[in-house]
């Protein structure tokens, strides 16, 4: 009989066990580990750890992730020794501190000790529970599956994110931030006695709110690192010495905008940014500074990127975040706003390549119309002949439309692209003449990536928002040229020797405004940053008044200010530009555009000039505009000197530089070709058609709709007319009015249709029709 008993016993021996191991399965599985969130808290932090900006989770929590090796060993010694000494050895529970906290709680009648393990802490803040048996066969339940899952330094990592510091802290890195301002790596010895205590009582506790509880917390922890000779006793008697006394904590409120940016493009829990944090700070205060100096509902954006390593140092995306009437939320560097003229240095680059232009090249800024385009100047004149160099300081219009319609505005568009710079246009429309001047739509930040070029030799880089970022960068134009465009921007067009020549280059800026003063920009390259600046209205209205010079360069001016206030030897080890050996310097003479003999008549005027490859290109003409004819022009002379038909017996061939035709209303008398072209034979006249400059209408344009101010019964219109020849004579609706002169006043009355007419001596005639409401 004994022995089937014998067989049962260990049937069960073995059966029993397995049913262990099956519960235990089963109930892992039904009650997993809590380990993810739905919502985790995020922070986004700078490249020396400073937290910017953070994003709580579900429950209004934010935290600063860390892991072992981002805390001070100091803190972890104080943690370990006074919360669990047997941390690295149990597996999970400690039975002996459990029964030795029961023991002193039965004794004294109340809670003395919980007896709880680090990993049991741990399993509490994972899944928490009521202090009853039930809650803490849970809690042990738990902290064996923390032991089953993961390693001892798994576990800690949680707990130092994990455990609550008062109010909405929890773990020891925004702890050590908020608390202290600084990274838990820097702590003290009683820094970190303090805050390993915190989290046993984080409310009671709180060092900004009761500060003398704090303290005698921390020194009790101190006291048990003495006994356990784990610091040193000198050590530990210098750290009781010290006061707990901290300011009321600050929650990090930096780069809110760009901080949201890469949250949207990221889901890490910490996302490290290449921002310098004083800078940060320094930006932010000058924006609100600059508040109240801008008009209402104004807004305004700073973008500082490093242009050796295209690290984005500084990033203000509006004038206060917190101010809705300015529309704070909205991030103006991503924003997409017309760029106004600073495209312009890109166009003259890329020609200078193309080999159109070299940077005295003579171009002519004068009345054009391309199409039913007709643009003008900020200051609404025009300066006839000027040079390359001098069109780009003065931003002047139209020497830029004459270089980009030489050089091809899709070719241009396309080439900005392909290094990052992607211009918008409305639908159905492609690039055209009118994008040198802000036709199409662009994001500041792409405009300083593409700007990088100018200081990296012709590369434009992308930005780096994150240090694990690559360099990502393309070839947009030569060394040679990106080196002439930045001293032209730089003020140092004028060519010197080497020896003169610095070679740390200036503040080289360029402005931008866009079309009814809704954008206002500054661009600037300083020896060691590109500094980006828009300000205006972001919903796009217009700003009287605001243009760039005005607006946007006293900015650029006090962050240029905050760049260079540094150290003798920050300035001593800035980068330098020196000449590339493509650059060199040379003569040339207009209105030929080359260089000339001296002495030679047709050098009209000779300039020096940095030359590309030694390139000399003949002066730039400015194809479909009529009567419009190169600056060399072939005549043939008699024996007295006059211009006679090409087939005339004796005649003899001779070329003659001439400004190009639309210039003449700007050259003094000697200059015009009246004066520079030799009399004609009467005897045997050259068969060519007299070349007159062409007639131009300015002050209305062709379809306009007029309204008179509120109140006002008339208006006043003032109209010019420029080119063309000799004498005016001027009709309105067929009646001749005002004088033989370039310009008539016209005062308005009576609504209706109107058509007003120029004509002069050689018959050209330049019209408008315009309605008045």
């Amino acid at each position: 009989m004994r022995k089937p008993l014998r067989w049962r016993h260990r049937y069960l021996f073995v059966v029993l066990p397995l049913i262990l191991l099956l519960g235990i399965w089963l109930a892992d599985r039904l009650w997993p580990l809590p380990l993810s969130q739905a919502n985790p808290a995020r922070v986004v932090v700078a490249v020396d750890g400073t937290p910017l900006w953070r994003f709580a989770d579900e429950n209004g929590i934010w935290r600063y992730p860390v892991t072992v090796s981002d805390v001070s060993p100091r803190y972890l010694e104080a943690l370990i020794n006074y919360e669990d000494r047997w941390f690295w050895d149990h597996p999970g529970i400690n039975l002996l501190s459990i029964i030795r906290a029961a023991w002193q709680d039965l004794l004294s009648g109340k809670v003395i000790s919980g007896g709880s393990t680090l990993t049991m802490q741990v399993a509490r803040l994972l899944d928490p529970h009521p202090r009853t048996l039930g809650g803490k066969v849970r809690q042990v339940w738990r902290a064996l599956q923390l032991e089953w899952y993961l390693s001892k330094e798994q576990i800690l990592t949680l707990y130092l994110n994990r455990a609550p510091f008062g109010g909405t802290l929890q773990g020891v890195g925004a702890a050590s931030w908020v608390y202290l301002g600084k990274s838990p790596q820097q702590l003290s010895y009683a820094e970190a006695a303090l805050l390993a205590v915190l989290p046993q009582a984080p409310s009671r506790l709180r060092p900004d709110r009761w500060p003398e509880r704090a303290q005698a917390a921390r020194n009790k922890v101190l006291m048990r690192m003495a006994e356990q000779a784990v610091w040193e006793p000198q050590q530990v008697k210098e750290s009781l010495e010290e006061p707990v006394w901290l300011a009321p904590r600050q929650m990090p409120q930096l780069a809110p905008l760009l901080s949201r940016y890469l949250v949207s493009r990221s889901k890490a829990q910490k996302i490290t940014t290449t921002l310098d944090a004083p800078l940060q700070r320094q930006l932010e205060e000058l924006a609100l500074n600059w508040k109240a100096q801008l008009p209402p509902r104004s807004s305004l954006a700073i973008l500082v990127v490093d242009h050796i390593t295209m690290e984005v140092r500084g990033w203000v995306g509006s004038v206060d975040i917190n101010d809705q009437s300015r529309f704070g939320h909205v991030d103006m560097v991503t924003a997409i706003r017309s760029p106004g003229s600073v495209l312009k240095p890109f166009a003259y680059a890329l020609a200078l390549d193309d080999g159109l232009i070299h940077p005295t090249s003579l171009l002519q800024d004068v009345p054009r119309r391309f199409g039913d385009y007709r643009p003008g100047n900020f200051d609404t004149g025009f300066h006839g002949p000027v040079s390359m160099s001098e069109a780009l300081v003065r931003s002047l219009n139209l020497p830029a439309v004459q270089v980009l319609e030489a050089y091809g505005p899709k070719r241009f568009a396309a080439q900005l692209r392909n290094v990052g710079l992607d211009l918008h246009f409305p639908a159905g429309s492609e690039p055209n003449l009118s994008l040198i001047l802000g036709g199409g739509g662009a994001r500041l930040d792409q405009i300083v990536a593409a700007y990088s070029a100018f200081a990296r030799h012709g590369r434009a880089a992308q930005l780096r928002l994150q240090p694990g970022q690559p360099l990502v960068e393309r070839p947009l134009m030569s060394a040679g040229a990106a080196w002439i465009i930045r001293r032209v921007l730089a003020g140092e067009a004028q060519p010197q020797p080497d020896a003169t020549l610095p070679v740390v280059v200036p503040l080289a800026w360029k402005t931008g405004t866009s079309y009814g003063y809704r954008d206002a920009w500054a661009i600037g390259i300083n020896p060691r940053y590109l500094i980006g600046i828009w300000t205006g209205r972001p919903d796009s209205t217009p700003v009287a008044g605001q243009f760039g010079t005005g607006s946007a360069i006293p900015l650029l001016n006090q962050v240029n200010n905050l760049l260079q206030a540094s150290s003798a030897v920050q300035k001593a080890r800035l980068p330098v530009d020196p000449r590339p050996a493509s650059v060199s310097e040379g003569k040339i003479c207009w209105p030929g555009g080359q260089n000339l003999a001296a002495g030679d008549n047709n050098c009209r005027r000779r300039l020096t000039s940095w030359l590309l490859e030694n390139s000399q290109p003949p002066t730039l003409e400015a194809p479909g505009q009529e009567g419009v004819q190169g600056a060399r022009k072939v005549v043939w002379l008699d024996d007295n000197g006059k211009q006679v038909a090409a087939d005339c017996p004796g005649a003899k061939q001779q070329t003659i530089s001439l400004w190009p035709l639309p210039l003449e209303p700007w050259l003094p008398a000697s200059e015009r070709r009246s004066a520079r072209l030799p009399p004609v034979s009467e005897q045997c006249p050259p068969q060519q058609k007299d070349e007159v400059t062409p007639l131009l209408l300015l002050g209305v344009r062709e379809g306009a709709i007029l309204k008179r101010l509120p109140g006002e019964l008339r208006l006043a219109l003032r109209l010019s007319a420029q080119g063309g020849q000799g004498k005016r004579w001027w009709f309105l609706n067929g009646e001749p009015v005002g004088d033989n002169s370039n310009g008539i006043a016209l005062d308005l009355v009576k609504p209706g249709a109107y058509q007003v007419l120029a004509l002069d001596e050689a018959g050209q005639i330049a019209a408008a029709h315009f309605t008045l409401q």
